[in-house]
């Protein structure tokens, strides 16, 4: 029991535990308040907060306050190293009024960082008698040494503490899981993440022709986007309360493929065991987007003509003509111009297709969303694998702006699925996303060779500002997240960035550094 009662102490820790329990808050920012409080309440120098990884095997500083906090927050401990791993490991308290003599003390973190350590408090963070982390304070102010008054604030402290961790951590999951759904819940539309200046250009346009019935010819290379941006066009025009179908034209074979577009009547054939209204019919009054335009069979393709210009079919199996009111917008990564040459395209279709022709640029050409999409790449795969991320290492993001993604978006997505799967700690690292900067190791077909953000074309500006784009990516990305490590105060980042708080404060404006840095559109 404590010796004495200290209203005083009292007070503090019904303020604490009032700030904790408030309303909700990020989960560093409910750790920072944890650890300032044990700072606080022990009249300690520093103090940082450990929590266990899935495997209960390291510890990992989730926040570390103090001289030297940014500094240890890069180290790892093991179960039952160092102070803290005995703490994490036995369940039990510490306090090393003489830590230099203490077996158990772990002296390579303060001697890499060059941060004395005299005395020592650590507590740990119990949920239902198990042990989910570790509080610790160094360094009693005035060189005195911590009393068992000390210790015991300390665990009336961590008993709430650990309770609002996992609370925190429970509510996080379910807006993840929220957002989740929502993203999901539009008619199954994706979620459109994009702000570079190319982007920017082609909503433009998108906005300009989504409000006509024209066909809409969209090209770019595999894994683009270019059903997001035919889902774009669909939302933003008058027909956005209609349905929104698509037809792979790649993935069925050509006799499923004319029942699938146009449907069939009962006997058409050996299966029609009853009529069928095809993908047309379902987007009466809509859009129809066809993927893969250019594995559509000849065929099909004098069909296909007639329905835009004259908005009439027949069913397979029947005479009886149907009209339907549907825009078509079509998706192709191959050169249809040259399969026109080759006879391998009916050139009337081609023209009629290609009224409002769309080309969505490669990843390469608009760095710039990179680290946007593979945030929420990262975002997603995390809750779907029941992970838990800080983010991505500096070298990570470095890698991802300087490699060409010949496979675009799609291979960015793999690439940050892979990294979630395989990710053994709290950062996704370079070594994690198996990215490859020589273009011979990572297969990068001929055209793209040697390709880097150096050589992409920006719509705004050419190739002499390529590289200030990407310094400048790097940059506010690196910015960001010594932000994120401080909670935003402007003031503790610029020392840890060793610059004026001032210039700080200027770069965040010139290089639009937002707390909520997602920008959906």
């Amino acid at each position: 029991m404590l010796s004495t009662i200290n209203v005083e102490q009292i007070n503090k820790l019904i303020g604490i535990y009032t700030l904790i329990n408030s309303s909700y808050q990020d989960l560093n920012t409910l750790l920072t308040h944890i650890v300032e409080s044990a700072m606080q309440l022990s009249g300690a120098d520093a103090g940082s907060l450990m929590l266990t990884d899935e495997s209960r095997e390291n510890l990992y500083f989730e926040v570390a306050l103090g001289a030297k906090g940014r500094d240890v927050k890069k180290f790892t401990v093991k179960m039952g190293e160092g102070i803290a791993g005995w703490v994490s490991l036995h369940n039990k308290p510490i306090i090393a009024n003489d830590v230099n003599k203490d077996k158990r003390h772990l002296k390579k973190i303060s001697s890499q960082i060059g941060y004395p350590v005299n005395t020592m408090l650590a507590v740990p963070l119990r949920v239902r008698d198990e042990c989910i982390g570790v509080i610790e304070v160094i360094n009693k102010s005035g060189g005195k040494v911590f009393s068992g008054d000390d210790l015991e604030w300390l665990e009336l402290l961590s008993g709430q503490a650990a309770l609002a961790i996992i609370n925190a951590k429970s509510l996080d999951r379910a807006r993840n899981e929220i957002k989740f759904l929502q993203d999901r819940s539009t008619s199954g539309f994706h979620t459109f993440i994009g702000k570079s200046p190319a982007i920017h250009d082609i909503l433009k346009i998108i906005d300009r022709i989504a409000v006509t019935d024209s066909s809409v010819l969209i090209m770019g290379e595999s894994g683009v986007g270019k059903e997001l941006f035919a889902e774009q066009l669909h939302l933003r025009s008058p027909r956005n309360n209609a349905p929104f179908i698509r037809v792979n034209c790649a993935a069925l074979p050509e006799g499923l493929l004319e029942s699938e577009m146009f449907g069939h009547v009962k006997g058409a054939f050996t299966t029609a065991i009853s009529n069928r209204r095809g993908r047309f019919e379902a987007a009466d009054g809509g859009t129809i987007f066809l993927d893969e335009i250019g594995d559509l069979p000849l065929n099909l393709q004098a069909k296909l003509l007639r329905v835009i210009q004259e908005k009439t079919f027949e069913k397979v199996g029947s005479d009886t003509t149907v009209t339907v009111n549907t825009r078509i917008l079509a998706a192709t990564n191959k050169d249809i111009e040259k399969m026109v040459e080759n006879g391998e395209f009916r050139s009337d279709l081609y023209y009629r297709m290609n009224v409002l022709p769309l080309y969505i640029p490669p990843l390469r050409q608009r760095s710039e969303d990179i680290p946007d999409l593979a945030r929420f790449f990262l975002s997603k795969f995390t809750r779907i694998n029941n992970k838990q991320f800080k983010g991505f290492s500096e070298n990570a993001i470095e890698a991802m702006l300087t490699y060409s993604w010949p496979g675009n978006i799609r291979e960015l997505e793999n690439s940050v699925e892979r990294a979630c799967v395989i990710a053994s700690g709290k950062w996704i690292t370079r070594e994690d996303l198996f990215i490859q900067t020589d273009p011979e190791e990572a297969g990068i077909p001929g055209d793209f060779k040697g390709r880097r953000i150096t050589d992409a074309k920006f719509p705004s500006g050419g190739q002499d500002r390529n590289l200030k784009i990407a310094l400048n990516i790097f940059k506010a990305n690196y910015i960001r997240k010594v932000l994120e490590e401080h909670t935003w105060n402007q003031t503790e980042a610029a020392k840890a960035l060793c610059v004026q708080r001032t210039y700080l404060s200027r770069l965040i404006k010139e290089l639009n550094i937002k707390e909520n840095y997602k920008e959906y559109i």
